[in-house]
């Protein structure tokens, strides 16, 4: 589990992120060194002596974390994924919305920055569900996949993984060799 660390009150991270225990050979590592924000978690690890990167953000009602990705223009390479949630409705990702929002030309072309494509889930389905403030289901939670590449095509959403929280897991398979393409030996 990652997650940056504060003792100010008002600076307590609001991202977290997992990675399952069978991939820690590839010693994955929270790097604030290159940005430390409450709302980022930047994790490297390394593949075939590579030092690749995973971006899990959380973006508030004012967009804040896509103004400082677009603002500091952050020069990282290599970056595998970004995901998470981004709390913007559009009818890009979310079929049953009719509208276009400016904020989601923002949060392209920060991907395409860092040459990421939108992912489409192999399982289309809401991934925030009704709470009691009387939203609908929508598709807020994203995740932005390096483009071109055929280890990484796609995602899954898990509506049976939801538990108590009003969002739904997300989870992408990483292939590394001819044979886990083949299905046979998954992360």
């Amino acid at each position: 589990m990652f997650s940056r660390f504060s003792l100010d009150s008002n600076d307590l991270p609001r991202v977290i992120s997992y990675v399952n225990i069978r991939l820690l050979p590839l010693r994955f590592l929270l790097r604030k060194d290159i940005t430390n924000h409450r709302d980022i978690n930047l994790i490297s690890f390394f593949n075939n002596n590579t030092c690749l990167f995973i971006l899990n953000v959380y973006s508030d009602s004012s967009h804040s974390v896509l103004k400082y990705l677009k603002d500091t223009e952050a020069n990282i390479r290599n970056v595998l994924l970004m995901t998470g949630n981004f709390n913007i409705r559009d009818h890009l990702w979310d079929p049953s919305f009719p509208h276009h929002s400016s904020i989601s030309d923002d949060l392209i072309i920060i991907a395409d920055l860092f040459n990421l494509s939108l992912s489409n889930p192999t399982n289309s389905c809401p991934i925030r569900y009704l709470d009691m403030s009387g939203d609908v289901n929508s598709v807020l939670d994203l995740m932005f996949l390096y483009s071109g590449s055929s280890e990484l095509d796609s995602h899954c959403i898990h509506p049976e993984s939801q538990l108590s929280s009003d969002h739904t897991p997300l989870s992408v398979k990483i292939h590394d060799s001819p044979k886990e393409q083949s299905g046979e030996g998954l992360y």
